[in-house]
């Protein structure tokens, strides 16, 4: 099994109720990644409808930040499921208090890498082995997470303010080599370091308030390239758009989220 795989694991508690628990190898700083808590309260729902194994649509709203190297419930509900989707809604409980709430559709993606001559190409963007790896230093904050996840950036946008414009593009893949699919897409769309970041340089911590990500197709095996652009930013809330490619350049998911922007001093 997997890394990610043992770490999003969950036991069945009761119906509707199940444990797992916060590990800290996913932390941006003292905090779970939002991606990852995430994909552990999705867990929870692919379960009762295997019929629909992809995440075509999840929408999170996060209450609180995550406790790292905790145990965690997860309440569940199948809402309703039909001849092409299931959708449910979980919750994500640690020390009995909500961190996230969320709402997601289920599907079947099979099918749905035919290409249909309408999508979003992807960037020109050197080869991993041109890339630089993401550094906490830049960032300004520890980054545990590294040691699940190998990121490497756009050479010209590696430094903080380097691209001169809100904007972060890089490739991503599990150390481990465990191949993506429909939950790690998820967590991949929140493992960027924010965008603002190639704008006004060392940001450190970035809370996400809302986020929102469709998948699109079922990504082959290899790197997964992501750009991230901020496309509006004000009153310290910030709106970024994200967009995945898998290693054929087919388009496998895109994303839109709501943050808050705390200026280290």
């Amino acid at each position: 099994m997997s890394q990610f795989d043992e770490e999003t694991q969950l036991q069945t508690a009761a119906t509707g109720q199940s444990t797992g628990h916060v590990h800290a190898s996913w932390n941006i700083g003292a905090n779970p990644n939002g991606g990852y808590l995430m994909a552990l309260a999705v867990s929870a729902l692919r379960a009762p409808v295997p019929q629909h194994p992809d995440s075509v649509s999840v929408t999170v709203h996060y209450l609180r930040p995550g406790l790292s190297d905790q145990p965690c419930q997860v309440e569940h509900e199948i809402l309703r499921t039909g001849a092409t989707l299931s959708t449910g809604r979980a919750r994500l409980v640690q020390q009995e208090k909500t961190c996230l709430e969320l709402m997601a559709s289920f599907g079947d993606l099979a099918a749905a890498n035919d290409p249909s001559g309408l999508t979003l190409a992807a960037p020109a963007m050197p080869p991993p082995d041109e890339c630089i790896v993401r550094s906490g230093d830049e960032q300004g904050v520890a980054l545990p997470i590294m040691n699940r996840l190998d990121i490497r950036l756009h050479p010209d946008e590696v430094r903080g303010g380097a691209a001169g414009k809100a904007q972060v593009t890089g490739w991503i893949r599990f150390r481990d080599a465990r191949p993506p699919d429909s939950l790690a897409l998820l967590l991949f769309a929140d493992a960027f370091p924010p965008s603002i970041f190639g704008l006004l340089g060392m940001v450190g911590w970035v809370p996400t308030i809302e986020l929102t990500v469709h998948v699109r197709r079922r990504p082959a095996p290899g790197w997964i390239l992501g750009q991230f652009r901020t496309t509006d930013l004000a009153a310290g809330r910030l709106i970024e758009d994200g967009s995945l490619w898998d290693s054929s350049g087919q388009l496998v998911a895109q994303s839109r989220q709501l943050a808050l922007l705390r200026r280290k001093k």
